[in-house]
């Protein structure tokens, strides 16, 4: 089973979609945005019984075999000496908390079951300073922490974890908000000259599911921006 978080738009949608279309078991999350489809789950992250509760929902059984996707995730952009302090810590508590309170609702069945594959989304501000985008470049990070410690401790019950630190893309969080002016001036810093497709997304993505020996890694797609 493949479980998505933040599965109603952008990056999580996509992935969704396409692993629907293969005819995969795939089920997801979504918060905000309303959806029709029967296998998204409103879920908020942040709360750990409404987890619990998914969690509880889905059809699994002693030898299920789950890869967990988390793309759920908010930004707030401002200088930091502006920023909202309820704001700010509401970034880190969705993005970091949130993302460990799903993983840790998944590790005891993966671990039972001796399979888990656990792919977060990160991002290239993790490594590429960019204005006004402390707290989601600070979520990010710890997020990367997070998902080294938890490969390190898992590796031994066949689950892997890693984590996709993406670039510039054709779709999700902010990229339609973006003047075609800056998209100009970023896409110019790329070296391929071009924001990253969501198939190529997908691409790595299958790699990591597949690739047992591949754990504990904060993998760049970025079109060689760094």
């Amino acid at each position: 089973m493949i479980v998505i978080t933040g599965a109603s738009k952008g990056i999580g949608r996509y992935l969704f979609e396409e692993f629907k279309r293969r005819g995969e078991c795939v089920v997801g999350t979504y918060h905000s945005t309303p959806v029709v489809a029967v296998e998204l789950f409103n879920v908020d992250i942040t709360d750990n019984g409404q987890i619990q509760s998914f969690v509880s929902s889905l059809p699994l059984s002693g030898n299920s075999k789950i890869t967990l996707i988390n793309c759920a995730g908010i930004s707030y952009n401002s200088f930091a000496h502006k920023a909202e302090y309820s704001e700010w810590h509401k970034v880190i508590h969705v993005n970091l908390n949130g993302t460990f309170n799903v993983i840790r609702a998944f590790l005891p069945i993966m671990r039972a079951n001796g399979y888990g594959r656990i792919i977060n989304f990160s991002s290239v501000v993790t490594q590429y300073p960019t204005l006004g985008v402390s707290a989601y470049a600070c979520s990010k990070s710890a997020l990367n922490a997070l998902t080294k410690c938890l490969a390190y401790e898992n590796s031994s019950k066949g689950i892997t974890v890693n984590s996709i630190n993406l670039g510039y893309t054709n779709t999700g969080m902010g990229i339609y908000d973006v003047p075609m002016k800056y998209k100009n001036e970023i896409m110019q810093k790329i070296p391929l000259q071009r924001f990253c497709d969501p198939h190529e997304i997908l691409q790595l993505v299958d790699c990591i599911i597949s690739t047992e020996y591949l754990s504990g890694s904060i993998i760049d797609l970025n079109g060689a921006l760094i």
